[in-house]
């Protein structure tokens, strides 16, 4: 049996909680109340009539709003052009384009810009050669060039069209104007600033001022891509009612306002608040089904399209990479492989949690939407029926596991697996269109390659008779027993899903539908989230399980002379890979390079990088020799020195407090003469 060393972190006091909160809170109520609107605006409208409107654009206005796409990602890919060439690095055209689009793209789905297009910048940056505080700039470039560009872009419509803002038109004239001038004059000073000052100075902070030419750039850049980016929307807007008084200009401020909130909110895509915005905002001039029917034409242009590209080309980036050892031992010409990576892991998971979401949503539509053949005998009705029954359900679970990819839990990747298997069975079985095995594919493409990226073990797996899991899933067995009785009730007939959403006697019916679905989805977040990482402690037992591991019993990997002993070990999600480790009131430290199997050493890592973050505490390592540098730099720890007898890694700001405790725990750094 073996005992898991426990060790909580301070409580944060009350006001520091609810401001670390605050702006998820903030994003919730904006996508609650984005929620009530479309229920509002929708609660007339059908299936039927969205489809209706799609069915009315134009041909020509979707070849406009593709045409419109390529523009926005083309000049997109100017704003890591410009980075590359402010900072004074030298990558091609086509790699700052890639590296521009894959970003982009995945924050724009999930939300969090800052963060995940960050991390797919550092990745691809990293392994082009970039150094660490180089692409720091780069990311630090990118989103300043797109704050330049909405600037502009706001501060243009309030001086040519501010009567076409909500609530702007009611103000005094003079107010927008002056609102419009003071954006320009902001725009004039950071120009003037770039041609007197390279670097800005506030406390302990620094920003270097780009020069005075790709200043103008970066406005003129971002200005021409938000712009772009809106006019797909309003191509695909067509057929446009007759004597409608709405100009591109007044469209471009309407844009921007529901692209803010969105943003705002912090939730994938916007989704709901950016609708929700279009919705209220397009009224006067557009019916709900009309603005429903473009807005997601437009998601199908400037996000889904996209994000599978997006996917299939990093996947196929990391898979080139992967193979490039196979290929050298046949003789070809291959650049040296790299140790897998945090900011990797960071795209990969993200894409695959995205696309995931997005084909759950499809497998449930197409389920419930799309007629099936009448067959000659009942049991083959009942087969097919059964089948469409279960993609439904697929769908949902599908939904389901994608915030369980994106916390990287293993069993979700897993589950998925299963999923998209048992998925091609049953359309394999209804005799489905070939194109419908195409998300399939996309999606295994991005799961397939990058098990490794999956290293947390699911609260399921810790407590799996636990409340928070029990009582969403007794909720959904009971919702769907109550829609099954409904369902018997108003004789639905055998397809009864399809009756409960269009019979009106079985509204009670579509109320159990919807709470089953959601209760489902309650479940696999609860079941799927990550669990906390529960050290073992250095006891006999256990420190003979780590010496099992380990390839060299003489030294374990701790660096030489260091009389520190490990306080616990932290194992991978399979237990086949641990490090040692000891804690401080500041770090975390970790003794030694992981031991056990060399496929999941960087999983061991990542899980000490989790635990020193469960305790709020900074990570910082001490072993015998270098091993693992890229991987500690891609964690932060951007510092590796030699110390007596081994090396040292941790964060820039952490490093001269960590010399001062390896002083007070006798291990002397090494001087420099």
């Amino acid at each position: 049996m073996q005992t898991v060393l426990r060790e909580e972190p301070p409580p944060l006091a009350g006001w520091k909680r609810l401001a670390h909160r605050l702006p998820a809170l903030f994003g919730l109520l904006l996508l609650c109340a984005a929620s009530f609107v479309i229920w509002r605006e929708l609660k007339h409208l059908s299936v039927h009539d969205i489809l209706a409107s799609l069915r009315a654009i134009p041909a020509s206005a979707l070849w406009e709003g593709a045409a419109a796409t390529f523009l926005s990602y083309f000049i997109l890919s100017f704003y890591d052009t410009l980075a590359c060439r402010c900072v004074g690095v030298h990558v091609p055209w086509r790699r700052t384009a890639f590296a521009a689009f894959c970003s982009y793209v995945l924050s724009h789905n999930l939300g969090c810009s800052a963060i995940s297009g960050a991390a797919v910048r550092y990745r691809l940056y990293k392994s082009w050669g970039v150094p660490g505080p180089k692409i720091a700039s780069i990311i630090a470039f990118c989103s300043l060039t797109y704050l330049l560009g909405m600037l502009g872009l706001v501060g243009l419509i309030l001086l040519w069209q501010p009567q076409t803002i909500p609530l702007v038109n009611h103000l005094p004239p003079w107010v927008p104007r002056l609102a419009g001038g003071a954006c320009f004059a902001a725009l004039g000073a950071y120009l003037v600033l770039a041609t007197r000052r390279r670097e800005i100075r506030w406390g302990r902070f620094s920003i270097e001022l780009p020069d005075w030419k790709i200043g103008l750039l970066q406005i003129l850049v971002s200005m021409a891509d938000v712009s772009a980016t809106a006019l797909i929307a309003w191509c695909v807007l067509a057929p446009f009612p007759p004597h409608c008084s709405l100009t591109f200009g007044g469209f471009l401020a309407i844009y921007l306002m529901s692209y803010t909130a969105g943003l705002v909110a912090s939730v994938p895509g916007g989704l709901g608040v950016f609708d929700s915005s279009m919705l209220l905002a397009l009224s006067p001039w557009f019916g709900a089904s009309h603005i429903m029917g473009a807005v997601l034409v437009f998601r199908l242009f400037y996000y889904i399209i996209p994000l599978v590209l997006a996917g299939l080309m990093f996947a196929g980036h990391e898979i080139s990479i992967r193979v490039a050892p196979l290929l050298a031992r046949r003789g070809y010409i291959f650049r040296p492989d790299i140790a897998r990576r945090d900011s990797e892991a960071d795209f990969s998971v993200g894409v695959a949690a995205g696309l995931e979401a997005l084909f759950g949503v499809g497998l449930l539509l197409y389920a419930l939407l799309v007629r099936l053949p009448r067959y000659p005998s009942w049991w083959h009705e009942a087969l097919i029926q059964v089948d469409a029954f279960l993609l439904a359900v697929n769908g949902v679970v599908m939904i389901g596991l994608a915030p369980g990819l994106l916390q990287r839990v293993s069993l979700a990747w897993r589950l998925s697996m299963a999923v998209l298997l048992t998925t091609t069975l049953l359309l394999l079985l209804e005799g489905a269109a070939w194109w419908t095995y195409l998300p399939l594919l996309v999606l295994l493409l991005v799961l397939a390659p990058f098990r490794g990226c999956y290293y947390r073990e699911a609260q399921w797996r810790v407590a799996p008779l636990s409340p928070s899991i029990l009582a969403p899933l007794s909720l959904w067995l009971m919702a769907l027993a109550a829609m099954g009785w409904i369902a018997h009730q108003h004789h639905v007939g055998l397809l009864w899903w399809q009756g409960l959403l269009h019979d009106a006697p079985a509204v009670n019916g579509r109320w159990f539908l919807a709470i089953s679905g959601l209760f489902c989805l309650l479940a696999l977040w609860c079941a799927l989230r990550r669990s906390r990482v529960q050290p073992l402690p250095w006891l006999m037992s256990n420190a003979a399980s780590y010496a099992c591991l380990s390839d060299d019993l003489a030294s374990q990997h701790f660096p030489a002379r260091t009389a520190l002993a490990p306080s616990g070990i932290i194992q991978d999600e399979t237990h086949q890979a641990a490090i040692a480790f000891v804690p401080t009131d500041i770090f975390v430290l970790g003794l030694g390079t992981p031991v056990g199997s060399e496929r999941y050493r960087v999983a061991a890592i990542w899980q000490l990088r989790d635990y020193a973050e469960q305790l709020g505490r900074k990570l910082a390592i001490l072993q015998a020799d270098e091993s693992y540098r890229e991987v500690y730099a891609d964690l932060g720890l951007n510092v590796g020195r030699p110390i007596e007898g081994g090396w040292v890694f941790c964060s820039v700001d952490g490093y001269e407090r960590l010399m001062q405790i390896l002083a007070q725990l006798s291990v002397v750094p090494y001087q420099d003469d």
